[in-house]
């Protein structure tokens, strides 16, 4: 029974299985789990309204029917943690369990039995293939950033195991904006009931404030343009030998189109390897380049002229218009030129006393990001992922955002690994310093500010460059996904939904060794 009691003029929560006074009753997360607790559901929700309380409230309702117990999934140990802290802080049950990569298998096989048990999906799958999971243990299985559920991610092979059996949560930002990811994400969790709330909805209004959003354009100065101007020439060198080589490639000289059309390439056009392999590092350098600045460019370069592949060696020692690009941007890197965003960043933040979050998606950047912080005497701090040789461990990633949190950090630089669930505080002010091509990242970045105060978003675009086109593709993506969760719950109403409509996903994203 969901029912709510008043303490000193405010409002919780009120269940046998969750502690007193520790939650905020609100109508749209009561509305939501009333709605989810007795069909398969993904709850598509804004950043910063509370998915986690809405599942707390799901996983209350089911434990208390006492017909099994419950498997919260998220992606990363950081958010499994995050998890794990709150239910214990506030579901009144002992056994709640922990399970990730990092756990031995005699330690594994005893937090499996556990009522509540939070995991990591990889792990989890394992487990399943080993047997070491009772399936019929868990009759909740909730999915945290459900959003991942395609392709071979372990998402969807969990599911396979649990969704015809159990009660299926799905948790997400935002769905995609393309149809056919969107629908395989529904038919991977066998999902019946599609469950939306935005900014706009009149029950989720008295909760949030009014994000002020501003796009701040900027023009590349004229020695960044140069090197600009010698990428784009080597480039359409490369697009001139594949047209020859009769593939038939259009003007809009996108990654996604080089990247579609490899396998070609590899089966049927051999010839053409070379030049479309040595296209897409001109590409990745360029886009690189124009968004993130001389420093993050040149790293690129000096890490791909390290590796083995087709055409390297041509293009760092015989293509004169990218030997000449990389001359001009160490003359550039040794004239203090890095990237006219960042005056423009030291500006924005100079003007405000209030925690800033930053987001950038090339781990290179957040590190000039952050230097060039430190020296105007910022108190800044860096979030990244774990993987590679400086990212940040798990422990180290909590102690930074609960410095954040607590206030000591004013800045804090991050890149994705701060957009997916992770308990960061409240901030008046986001930045983005480069545009993203995806609604699902969009509304993770801003939805960490106008929550409890009035937020403001600052977005950097530098003319002429990958940003733009990211922008206007952004924008499309963001009207296209708001309306994606209507469109397939009508397929669902009329039985129209299959996995049929669902085809392999291809992510198509920059090196993901250096973004997160």
């Amino acid at each position: 029974m969901l029912v709510s009691s008043q303490l000193m003029g405010s409002e919780y929560y009120e269940h046998k299985l969750i502690k007193p006074n520790s939650i905020e009753l609100r109508d749209y997360q009561v509305n939501l789990a009333n709605e989810a607790k007795n069909e398969n559901s993904i709850v598509v929700l804004p950043t910063g309204l509370g998915k986690t309380t809405i599942a707390l409230q799901i996983m209350a309702h089911v434990l208390s029917q006492n017909k099994g117990g419950v498997l919260l999934l998220a992606p990363t140990r950081v958010l499994v943690n995050q998890h794990f802290d709150f239910l214990k802080e506030n579901l009144l049950l002992e056994d709640i369990g922990i399970v990730t990569g990092e756990d031995l298998i005699n330690k594994r096989k005893k937090s499996w039995i556990n009522s509540v048990v939070c995991a990591t999906p990889e792990i989890t799958r394992n487990d399943l293939e080993r047997n070491m999971i009772d399936i019929e243990q868990f009759s909740l299985v909730i999915f945290d950033e459900a959003h991942r559920a395609v392709g071979d991610y372990a998402y969807t092979g969990i599911a396979r195991h649990f969704k015809e059996k159990s009660l299926i949560l799905g948790m997400t930002a935002t769905l995609p904006s393309e149809k056919v990811k969107a629908t395989e994400i529904i038919v991977s969790l066998g999902i019946q009931n599609i469950l939306q709330r935005s900014d706009e909805s009149p029950d989720v209004q008295p909760y949030i404030q009014k994000t002020n959003t501003e796009w701040i354009m900027v023009d590349l100065p004229p020695e960044m343009k140069a090197i600009q101007k010698c990428l784009q020439i080597a480039l359409d060198e490369r697009y001139t030998t594949l047209r020859k080589n009769g593939i038939q490639i259009g003007q809009n000289k996108s990654l996604s189109t080089l990247l579609r059309i490899r396998q070609y390439v590899l089966t049927q056009n051999r010839i053409s390897a070379k030049p479309l392999f040595t296209a897409i590092r001109i590409t990745y350098a360029l886009n690189i380049f124009e968004a993130h600045g001389i420093t993050s460019f040149l790293k690129f370069c000096d890490r791909t002229k390290a590796k083995k592949g087709v055409g390297i060696k041509e293009l760092f020692e015989k293509d004169p218009n990218f030997m000449r690009a990389i001359e001009l941007a160490n003359f550039a890197k040794t004239h203090g030129i890095e990237h006219s965003k960042l005056p423009k960043l030291q500006e924005v933040i100079s003007s405000v006393n209030d925690k800033v979050l930053i987001f950038t998606s090339y781990r290179d950047s957040v590190n000039v990001i952050n230097d060039t912080l430190q020296k105007m005497g910022i108190n800044s701090e860096i979030l990244i992922g774990k993987a590679g040789e400086t990212g940040l461990k798990q422990q180290k990633q909590i102690e930074t955002v609960q410095r954040f949190r607590d206030g000591l950090t004013k800045v804090l630089v991050a890149t994705r690994v701060g957009e997916e669930g992770l308990d960061i505080s409240e901030v008046n002010l986001v930045i983005f310093y480069d545009n993203v091509p995806s609604s699902i990242r969009f509304v993770q970045r801003k939805g960490r500010t106008g929550r409890k105060a009035q937020g403001r978003l600052v977005v950097l675009i530098a003319k002429d460059t990958i940003d733009q086109v990211y922008y206007h593709i952004g924008q499309r993506k963001i009207k296209s996904a708001k309306l994606m969760g209507d469109k397939l719950s009508k397929k669902l109403e009329n039985n129209d939904l299959s996995s049929t409509e669902s085809v392999s996903y291809t992510h198509l994203t920059l090196p993901t060794n250096r973004e997160v």
